[in-house]
């Protein structure tokens, strides 16, 4: 026992060995973690790689489907070529560019809404849609349908009023322009209040309906086109400050209108016009006051057309008889125009009692304060006239 040695009770002979092996185990452990460590590493960019396909993937087929979605909004459903047969298509008032692409789609003009947004969008008109009726075709390419939309191509009646025309003749050529009977434009006329008649025109529309160029559309009424007519007058009776200027002359402004339609009706010329009216003044103003002796409200009165009338019509007790009455007639016997307006608002200066319109084809009209002159122009009158 006594040779025993601690040491080698404690195993200290065998030190080496274990150690030896230590280092031996140490080493084998490093290469195992070094084994693991690139197992990891594979596997970490294995699932790497399979996030990457997943993910392209997903983003692929969200491309694709997105640019589908895409693709379908910017390339709409639309039709080719020109289109067949015929639509009509009325454009209210108020109604937006998506309005219209629906109304058009209801009729089958366009394919698609998106399509015609599209196809007026890219033409820059969208702000230059207007109310009224158009033609167009069923089965159009959006494009093809935007350029029959211009405001110029609406459906509309063009109707040229001429200066001096009575309203029963104004009506006649209403009735031929829009295919609807006489009886609705007179029935339209006696309606003051929807007409917005001026208070001073007293309920009547001769004398207010204004002569001008109407575009009338398909669907406007009897209602509509008359009151149209008189908000030109309107305009017109502002434009010349009707009603102040009346004043001045010392007249209302239905006589001022009356007064108009006389010259209107009883002049050569434009250029005779404020000498026609410094007649009807003269003959207004005298003392004691001249009859007007005026043969166009004569005729008038009588619903008669001529510009002479005969000893008969003279004998006439219609309160338009200017031979047989003094004064102005009870109102205007035309509808008369700018220029007789503005003469009956201020008469040309002169002492002229008289006029005649000795040639009436090349529209000569003389003038004269002399009533032996007068007669004299009434026998050239005559003469040119086939009357004497």
């Amino acid at each position: 026992m006594s040779d025993l040695n601690l040491d080698s009770l404690l195993g200290a002979g065998d030190d080496e060995g274990p150690r030896r092996r230590s280092r031996g185990g140490s080493r084998a452990s490093r290469a195992r973690s070094r084994r693991r460590q690139r197992r990891q590493r594979r596997k970490g960019f294995a699932a790497f790689f399979v996030a990457m396909i997943i993910i392209v993937g997903v983003l692929g087929v969200g491309g694709y489907y997105g640019y589908t979605w895409v693709r379908d909004v910017a390339v709409a459903d639309d039709f080719t070529g020109p289109g067949s047969g015929e639509v009509v298509v009325e454009i209210k008032e108020g109604q937006s560019a998506g309005d219209v692409a629906q109304t058009l789609v209801d009729r089958g003009v366009v394919a698609s809404e998106r399509a015609f947004v599209n196809a007026i969008d890219a033409a820059g008109k969208t702000a230059s849609l207007q109310p009224g009726q158009y033609k167009l075709r069923k089965g159009m390419a959006a494009a093809s349908a935007v350029p029959l939309l211009d405001p110029k191509l609406r459906m509309q009646t063009t109707l040229t009023i001429r200066e001096g025309l009575r309203l029963s003749q104004i009506l006649e050529q209403l009735s031929t322009a829009t295919g609807k009977p006489v009886s609705v434009f007179q029935k339209a006329a006696k309606d003051a209040q929807a007409l917005e008649l001026p208070s001073y025109a007293k309920g009547r529309l001769e004398g207010f309906a204004f002569p001008a160029t109407y575009e009338i559309a398909p669907k406007a009424t009897p209602d509509e086109i008359l009151a149209s007519m008189v908000s030109r007058f309107n305009d017109a009776a502002k434009d010349a400050d009707l009603v102040d200027s009346a004043k001045r002359v010392g007249r209302t402004p239905l006589e001022i209108i009356t007064i108009a339609s006389i010259v209107q009706a009883e002049s050569g010329s434009v250029r005779d016009m404020s000498k026609v009216a410094r007649v009807i003044y003269n003959r207004l103003n005298r003392d004691p006051q001249m009859r007007l002796q005026m043969d166009s409200t004569v005729m008038y009165g009588l619903n008669k057309f001529g510009i002479a009338a005969t000893h008969e019509e003279l004998k006439s007790k219609s309160p338009y008889n200017t031979y047989a009455r003094l004064g102005l007639p009870p109102g205007p016997i035309g509808n008369p125009g700018d220029h007789a307006i503005q003469a009956a608002l201020k008469p040309a200066p002169g002492n002229w009692l008289f006029f005649v319109t000795t040639d009436p084809k090349r529209g000569i009209t003389k003038f004269t304060d002399s009533e032996s002159e007068f007669f004299k122009l009434v026998e050239e009158f005559n003469k040119n006239h086939g009357a004497g």
